[in-house]
């Protein structure tokens, strides 16, 4: 089985990592109530302003009707707002 990954990386101030960390809850919740094929994520932080956030897809065609949704729900738009810039996105297959 195969399964596709987000990989995105973004900065965020150090003054709104607590924040952060906190909306991630609700983000999350809010994927697994409306993203169909997510199957989970992990946050990674590298350096004091700069993450990154892993996540599993079980399709090709999950990762982009979640991307096209955006920030649909409130717990999502909340762990948006707090980043300051998406450094970059990719997408990769698990084998």
């Amino acid at each position: 089985m195969t399964t596709t990954v987000e990989l995105t990386r973004f900065r965020v101030s150090p003054q709104k990592t607590t924040n952060l960390l906190a909306a991630r809850q609700e983000m999350l919740a809010d994927f697994e109530a409306d993203r169909h094929g997510f199957l989970g994520a992990k946050l990674v932080q590298l350096s004091d302003t700069e993450w990154l956030d892993i996540v599993e897809w079980a399709s090709p065609a999950d990762f982009a009707a979640s991307r096209a949704k955006g920030g649909n729900l409130p717990g999502i738009q909340a762990f948006f707002d707090l980043i300051a810039e998406v450094v970059s996105v990719e997408e990769g297959t698990v084998r």
